[in-house]
């Protein structure tokens, strides 16, 4: 989440990526291990709700979501013996507060061959805060076609949100105050996998 003119985080938006800050800060409320029973058990969950992986997609929300549902759609290939088409989904075009910042990087985006239409679509992201951020994925999904239903998978669930949005599953519920941050690392983007809460804003 981008910080205003006075140094506090934005009231409109996600935090977006989140940065490394330094390897003493905050407190660890998800470690490596704890990260992978958590990816997991969300593994199982999206097949048990789905009843197997028939027209399941898998799209991560870049920058972490994609790592996420990269392992997600690895795990389920472990259990279930099925590569599940997957990619990511670029939502920077779509965000609410483009006005704000108009001119800025696209994230990248990888959709399967076969589509998104009569798909049941698995969203994943790592924290999910105001929603705006989803908000945004289900305008870009629109343009992409109709899937036959939306579901999303987080990693963190920090709540303050601001639109009526839920995650069908959910790594961790952590309740946080305004102030705070949840900094999630990711071998992949960051060399190492945990969760910190931060207090406040260098």
């Amino acid at each position: 989440m981008a910080p205003t003119p006075e140094g506090k985080p934005s009231p409109n938006s996600d935090p977006g990526p989140t940065t490394p800050d330094g390897e003493g800060e905050g407190r660890v409320v998800l470690t490596d291990a704890e990260m992978a029973r958590a990816l997991r058990r969300m593994a199982h969950e999206v097949i048990e709700r789905n009843k197997g992986t028939d027209g399941l997609v898998v799209l991560g929300i870049p920058r972490r979501g994609g790592p996420l549902a990269d392992r997600l759609v690895a795990m389920i290939e472990e259990s279930e013996g099925v590569r599940l088409p997957h990619g990511t989904l670029d939502v920077t075009m779509y965000r609410d507060d483009l006005r704000a910042k108009p001119i800025r990087a696209l994230a990248g985006q990888s959709i399967p061959p076969s589509g998104i239409d009569g798909a049941t679509v698995v969203l994943v992201d790592d924290v999910l805060y105001s929603g705006r951020t989803i908000r945004a994925a289900l305008d870009a999904l629109a343009d992409l076609g109709r899937p036959t239903a939306v579901r999303l998978a987080v990693l963190v669930d920090r709540g303050h949100r601001e639109l009526p949005i839920r995650a069908d599953h959910v790594g961790k519920n952590l309740p946080t105050s305004s102030s705070e941050r949840v900094s999630v690392r990711l071998a992949e983007t960051d060399g190492r996998d945990e969760v910190r809460i931060l207090q406040g804003r260098r």
